[in-house]
């Protein structure tokens, strides 16, 4: 049945607007108008004065809910770490793994598989952290499983995943040229991330079709005097995006501050968020504000989207207005999908953030 939201103050990802409905029908937004005009026949749902904005976007997610998907694959800790974003003001996600075995890959594009063919919504497909990665700067990523690309590598990936697999995050200085063209010629989103890549070697990845950059500042070559690094060529290239952890522990808020003026609407958020896990590859060890691995390395946050841009306004990097457009249209121009989510306009997808003055935020989806 159509549907008109009333009573909010619209936050459309560019504009604000008081006294106006948004309306939708069978998913999708249909148009927004003053409130006086809303076409007969509507359901009318009272939003009684709150803030409606974009639902929210996380592009990097491990786990949620206790379901640590990058290590337990299903349909089962997928919906789980869903169901975690979507508390969280995210209605879109793309669950991620790290660099780990052939298998477990394969059981995360089976799991992603699965979750479509039963309807269900909110995964727009999956991120390879890896196995891709320059081992210098793995983080808490595992030693034994990074991987220089082969081309049997690839049409491995292409072969049984190019159908789930969206993002892949590798370190542009340990790839062949040619087989990341092959990656970006399949629809794959490639990133740079975990790299120890000079100025020289990222900003000719950059060049040579590179557009992303994986959670900024963190596993990769830093800013220096003379020593410009990965940081530097994403602060320089002017059409490279960027996300960036902003829980205050894998970023300090005043590096955010100083990124976001220079890169604009170029830096996005995610989460980086995991679930703890004490057994297997992958420890996740839960402390405060942090996880961490079983040697103590950081490893995941205890982020969510909503909590990111709240941090962002509440460390003077910027407004939650221009947060939640971090949090939502930013990450959906990055991927190319800005036409569909990550806004509030007619033929956009109808999901929204609902913030009321007092009481429990909602995302409707």
């Amino acid at each position: 049945m159509p549907t008109s939201y009333v009573n909010a103050t619209i936050f459309t990802g560019e504009e604000v607007l008081k006294n106006h409905a948004v309306s939708t029908d069978n998913g999708l937004i249909t148009s927004i108008t003053p409130t006086e005009d809303i076409p007969e026949g509507h359901d009318i749902i009272d939003l009684e004065g709150a803030y409606l904005a974009p639902a929210l976007i996380d592009l990097q997610i491990y786990g949620g809910n206790g379901e640590v998907f990058s290590m337990y694959p299903s349909v089962a800790s997928l919906t789980g770490t869903y169901e975690y974003s979507k508390a969280g003001g995210a209605a879109y996600i793309m669950p991620t793994v790290a660099t780990i075995s052939p298998e477990i890959m394969l059981e995360a594009m089976k799991a992603v598989r699965a979750y479509w063919q039963e309807g269900r919504k909110g995964v727009l497909g999956l991120h390879l952290e890896g196995p891709f990665i320059n081992p210098v700067k793995k983080g808490a990523h595992l030693t034994e499983y990074i991987k220089q690309p082969s081309q049997e590598d690839i049409d491995w990936i292409l072969e049984n995943g190019s159908d789930v697999v969206k993002i892949i995050t590798l370190a542009p200085e340990c790839c062949d040229p040619a087989l990341v063209k092959q990656l970006q010629e399949a629809g794959i989103i490639v990133y740079a991330g975990h790299s120890n890549a000079t100025y020289a070697q990222a900003y000719t990845a950059f060049e040579n079709g590179i557009r992303h950059a994986t959670h900024l500042f963190n596993a990769m070559s830093p800013l220096e005097s003379r020593a410009p690094g990965l940081v530097g060529a994403i602060y320089d290239h002017p059409e490279v995006y960027a996300s960036i952890v902003a829980d205050g522990v894998h970023v300090d808020f005043a590096s955010v501050r100083i990124s976001k003026k220079i890169m604009g609407r170029r830096l996005y958020l995610i989460t980086d968020a995991v679930e703890e896990n004490k057994e297997g590859d992958y420890i996740y060890l839960k402390e405060k504000d942090r996880f961490v691995s079983a040697t103590g390395v950081l490893s995941g946050s205890r982020l969510t989207m909503l909590q990111a841009a709240r941090n962002l306004a509440n460390n003077d990097v910027c407004s939650l207005r221009e947060a939640i457009r971090m949090a939502s249209l930013y990450p959906a121009e990055a991927i190319g999908m800005a036409n569909k989510i990550g806004r509030i306009a007619p033929g956009c997808e109808a999901s929204f953030l609902v913030i009321p003055e007092n009481g429990q935020t909602t995302v409707y989806c």
